[in-house]
């Protein structure tokens, strides 16, 4: 028989002890369950906050299945884990929520794309290439974004490659090659599904990202967009989560055309930046809404109590070294505003460094105090 997540001596484990890890822990606290994480960073947000920290490669086989093996469930904040330890785990019984076949699909955009295009999930036209010297066979596709298969996040890499002339700065690595989309807005919605197979989704946020750094700096919820498109968006993310038969929580970025065309543009099995705000703005955070799918417990009530905005706290692009923020008490000032700072001590361009809720009476209030929250909140170096 299973362990109950409230005996004392169940034991949660994390693989990744950032700041989704620690936004995990807290509310974790509230239902008195003890986490433990693993994660190469002695000094990961998670370092001081949970009761067992250990450092070590999330990706090294032994040091996953040693951290894992006398743990009763294990689960991720990062997708990049070694997944034969993880399968290792779960033939020895230990629950792995996501599953690690499926963390596997995800770690692939290659295998993400197929598993779109078997499924009958909408997605953008696409390709797949081993390497740059592939590129001159796929002129006719122009432009298109460039996707290493493998090892991508927070924006990294990803390329537009517009012309013949940016052949030269492409990956030389297995890519997908992803036909460009005229979108006229990026949005994502959370979707989560328990052990049982309950499922739910939060309401569709919207995006829009950095130019620079292809990273989310500003999220609006609810997304400026029709009933018609937000119930469109949720049944897409639903249905993906479904096709997976995934546990836990996953986030699924889309993309919406000036047409209404819906497509998925990628997923993440875990807690994500288009679930901060859920904190303070849904009733259910994401995170608790993710314990509660892994757990085996009851969904949560997703909807949201009040329009709200999300800035995330960037590093300044000409600052690395020990972190100084300034404007926080500025911020502070202003009413429904919510700091969250990772604890991490050094900054450099473009780290996330922390984020900002904003929560308001009307969706217009909260578009303008968030626009004067990012100009307000600098991340700097001493």
């Amino acid at each position: 028989m299973s362990k109950s997540p409230y005996q004392k001596d169940f034991k949660l484990g994390v693989l990744g002890g950032g700041q989704l890890g620690r936004m995990m822990q807290q509310e974790a606290v509230n239902l008195d369950i003890k986490l433990a994480c693993l994660d190469p960073n002695e000094n990961a947000p998670c370092a001081e906050l949970v009761p067992e920290f250990v450092t070590g490669s999330f990706n090294d086989e032994e040091t996953v299945y040693n951290f894992g093996k006398n743990k009763d469930l294990i689960t991720v904040e990062i997708e990049h884990v070694s997944i034969p330890a993880l399968k290792r785990l779960q033939a020895e019984g230990i629950k792995v929520y996501p599953q690690p076949e499926l963390l596997e699909i995800v770690q692939d955009k290659g295998l993400q794309k197929e598993f779109y295009r078997e499924n009958g999930i909408p997605t953008a036209e696409y390709r797949l290439i081993e390497s740059k010297a592939e590129l001159e066979n796929h002129k006719d596709f122009l432009p298109f974004a460039q996707k290493l298969r493998k090892g991508g996040y927070d924006g990294k890499g990803v390329q537009i490659v517009r012309t013949e002339a940016d052949f030269e700065q492409a990956f030389d690595a297995p890519s997908v090659l992803e036909k460009f989309v005229p979108f006229e807005k990026e949005l994502a919605v959370i979707a989560a599904r328990n052990e049982k197979g309950a499922t739910s989704g939060f309401p569709a946020v919207e995006l829009e990202f950095n130019p620079e750094a292809n990273l989310v700096e500003l999220l609006f919820a609810p997304a400026e967009i029709s009933e018609e498109i937000e119930k469109k968006a949720r049944e897409i993310a639903m249905k993906t989560i479904d096709a997976f038969g995934f546990v836990g929580i996953l986030a699924v970025e889309l993309f919406l055309n000036s047409d209404g065309e819906i497509l998925v543009n990628e997923v993440a099995p875990r807690p994500h930046n288009s679930g901060h705000h859920t904190i303070e703005a849904n009733i259910t955070s994401q995170y608790a809404q993710h314990l509660r799918c892994i757990l085996g417990l009851p969904l949560g009530d997703t909807n949201l109590r009040v329009p709200a905005a999300m800035v995330n706290l960037l590093g300044e692009a000409d600052f690395s070294g020990p972190v100084k923020y300034e404007g926080l008490e500025a911020a502070l000032a202003e009413s429904g505003v919510y700091i969250h700072l990772y604890g991490k001590a050094d900054t450099k361009p473009f780290r996330k460094m922390g984020h900002v809720t904003i929560t308001s009476s009307t969706s217009a209030k909260a578009r303008d105090l968030a626009h004067k929250i990012k100009n307000t909140i600098k991340v700097k170096s001493e």
